[in-house]
């Protein structure tokens, strides 16, 4: 075990770079991972954000978000939104109404994106036509969506889990147990937050999906995708006694997609025996698909998983 320990505190000293190029934050710092390594998916950069006054002192409950390079700062994304995060948490931290917590933001690879976020075992459920069709799927502009690769999603899982998780409850001062562990993402990233928490029902104790791309592509005509996470989630969803799940969607945009496919969900949820006390969903009347619209009602999942 202290072999272990301080096998883990090398690999974070030689990984850890304060560097001059992290994202801005309005409150709290970011230290950052710089090209975390792995051996499930390609290298990527890591950006752990502590509020003010982090203290190792108490316990901070733990936030993995997807995409991290988009959540902080809007000069350093691609289409100058961010979902301003540290805001937004700090807010309601000086308010009260979260319990303590970090955020560690797992930057997306722009050319693996989909093969890691598209949830593996409702893909493999496919027949094999099924699937040859899928990954012939293009995007409006006619690119590939699948042009990296084979579906890696189980292999970004462990990565999270195997990984990056044992560095950040070696490094930082946080709960290690479900209960205090949450994932969160938007559109594609929401879809690995639910397959997350299904899949890993000890390691994550709440996800929060927002506009959750439940599609897997950019077509909903004759689509067998949405069928298969249907049959997925009523044998895999985690029980609902200690588990929070979040799903939210606008009607703007690539949103407009989601409502008819969310409402079989929240079916399914309530089969499950989930009820306002464990799970929520929202629609968000005129609302697209952005960081601007995410941010706006990042509080919202924030204190229904975090309330204290």
């Amino acid at each position: 075990m202290i072999k272990s320990i301080i096998i883990l505190g090398i690999l974070w000293i030689s990984n850890v770079i304060f560097s001059q190029s992290l994202p801005k934050v309005v409150s709290g710092k970011l230290e950052r991972i710089e090209n975390f390594k792995s051996n499930y998916v390609t290298a990527r950069n890591i950006d752990v954000w502590l509020p003010e006054n982090y203290s190792n002192t108490k316990k901070y409950n733990v936030l993995y978000m997807h995409d991290g390079q988009m959540l902080f700062d809007a000069e350093t994304t691609w289409n100058k939104q961010a979902w301003d995060a540290d805001n937004v948490l700090s807010k309601l931290l000086k308010e009260g109404k979260i319990q303590d917590v970090i955020i560690v933001g797992i930057a997306s690879d722009a050319t693996t994106r989909h093969i890691d976020y598209f949830p593996q075992k409702p893909f493999e459920s496919l027949t094999q036509n099924q699937q040859n069709s899928i990954y012939k799927a293009n995007r409006s502009n006619g690119q590939s969506i699948f042009n990296s690769g084979k579906i890696n999603s189980d292999n970004y899982l462990k990565f999270i889990v195997k990984e990056l998780k044992p560095i950040i409850d070696n490094r930082y001062s946080v709960y290690t147990d479900a209960e205090h562990t949450l994932i969160a993402g938007s559109s594609m990233g929401g879809l690995i937050s639910i397959y997350a928490i299904c899949e890993y029902p000890d390691v994550f104790g709440g996800a929060a999906c927002l506009s959750t791309h439940w599609p897997g592509i950019f077509s909903v005509e004759n689509n067998p995708i949405p069928n298969a996470f249907f049959n997925y989630l009523k044998n895999h969803l985690p029980t609902p006694k200690n588990h929070k799940i979040y799903f939210d969607y606008g009607t703007a945009t690539l949103d407009a997609m989601y409502e008819p496919i969310q409402l079989i969900v929240d079916d399914i949820m309530k089969s499950k025996g989930f009820t306002a006390k464990n799970w929520m969903t929202q629609k968000f009347e005129g609302a697209d698909h952005s960081e601007k619209s995410w941010n706006k009602r990042l509080p919202i999942p924030m204190e229904f998983l975090l309330k204290k």
